[in-house]
C-alpha cells in the first residue's frame, strides 16, 4: 500500500464517530505483529524508539536522524498507518521543518508535534515553551510536507504542567487556528478537561496516557462523544516482552532446562508468518534456486 494510502486511512479514522486504541510499535517486528493482531493504525513513541535504538530513557538523546531511520525500518515492513511521536520537533522552527521532510519520507502517516520545552534546560523541567513559537512551528510543519494527506497533530504538554484549563484551551484553539489536522492532549486526570477540549475546539482530538483510576477517561463511548478519535494505551505489549525476555534469560543462564523455559516459545507458524516466510520462499524458487529458468 502507498503511503499516501496509509494517511488517507488515518484521516477516514480523525473524520469518523469513534474512537479506537491504536497498536504502540518500535521496531519491523513489532509492527508486523500488530498488523497481524488485526490494527490498521499505530503509534511510534519517541520513548520506545530511544529504548530500541540506543537503550536509554526518553531524555531526547535520540537524533532527528536515527528516529527517522527506525521510523522507516517499522513502516516499510507492514501496512500499519503510523503515527510518529516527533517530540518537539527537534529544535526549532527550522527544524521542524526536516522533521517533517524526514519522517514524510520514511512513511510515517502522521506526526505529532509537542509544545513541551525539550531538551529540558539546565534547572528546570515541565517546562512549555510560548504560544506564539508553537504557532510559528505548527505553521512551518504546515508548509513541509510535500503530501498534503500527511496528518500533523499539536500536542500539548499543559495539564502535565499544570497550568489551568481555561489555560489549556487557549493554546489548543491557536494551535487549531494554524490549519492543524489534529489536536492531542496528554496528562488529563477529569473529564471536564476533555469535555472543554472538545467544546473549544472543532478537530478531532487525540488522547494520550490517561489514569485507569478515571472510568470515564478510559471509555471510548466518553471520548468518542468528545471528540476523541485516538486513544493511547500506554505501552504494555513492549513492557511484556522486556519481562518475557529477561525471565527466559535469567532462566537459562541459571541453569534452567529448554524444556522448563517459562514461556512457551512462539510457534513455528506465527514465526513464519511474521517473517513472511512464503513469500521469500518464493522469491527464492523464482529468482534464486533458478526453478523459473528450467521451467
Amino acid at each position: 500500500m502507498h503511503d499516501t494510502e496509509h494517511r488517507l486511512r488515518l484521516r477516514s479514522l480523525l473524520e469518523g464517530d469513534t474512537c479506537v486504541h491504536p497498536a504502540t510499535v518500535y521496531d519491523p517486528i513489532s509492527a508486523r505483529l500488530a498488523e497481524m493482531a488485526g490494527y490498521g493504525v499505530a503509534v511510534l513513541p519517541g520513548s520506545l524508539a530511544s529504548a530500541a535504538v540506543l537503550g536509554v530513557p526518553d531524555l531526547i538523546l535520540l537524533t532527528l536522524t536515527e528516529f527517522a531511520e527506525q521510523a522507516r525500518r517499522t513502516a516499510r515492513y507492514s501496512d500499519l498507518a503510523i503515527i510518529a511521536d516527533a517530540d518537539h520537533g527537534y529544535g526549532n522552527a527550522l527544524n521542524v521543518v526536516r522533521t517533517v521532510e524526514e519522517l514524510e519520507s520514511a512513511g510515517m502517516a502522521g506526526l505529532t508535534l509537542e509544545d513541551t520545552l525539550l531538551p529540558a534546560p539546565y534547572g528546570a523541567s515541565g517546562g512549555m515553551v510560548s504560544t506564539d513559537e508553537m504557532t510559528a512551528r505548527l505553521r512551518a510543519a504546515l508548509a513541509a510536507r510535500s503530501d498534503p494527506s500527511l496528518v500533523i497533530v499539536a500536542r500539548t504538554n499543559a495539564f502535565n504542567a499544570g497550568v489551568s484549563t481555561e489555560e489549556a484551551v487557549a493554546r489548543l484553539t491557536a494551535y487549531a487556528a494554524t490549519g492543524v489536522d489534529a489536536i492531542m492532549v496528554v496528562g488529563t486526570t477529569r473529564p471536564e478537561q476533555i469535555t472543554a477540549v472538545g467544546d473549544a475546539v472543532a478537530l478531532p482530538l487525540i488522547v494520550g496516557n490517561v489514569p485507569a483510576s478515571e472510568p470515564s477517561l478510559t471509555d471510548l463511548g466518553f471520548l468518542a462523544a468528545h471528540r476523541a478519535r485516538i486513544a493511547y494505551q500506554q505501552q504494555p505489549a513492549f513492557l511484556a516482552s522486556v519481562l518475557a525476555q529477561y525471565e527466559v534469560m535469567r532462566h537459562l543462564h541459571e541453569g534452567g532446562s529448554l524444556a522448563s523455559v517459562p514461556h512457551a516459545g512462539a510457534p513455528s507458524a506465527l514465526v513464519d508468518e511474521m517473517l513472511r516466510r512464503g513469500d521469500y520462499d518464493e522469491a527464492q524458487r523464482l529468482y534464486v534456486k533458478g526453478e523459473a529458468k528450467r521451467s
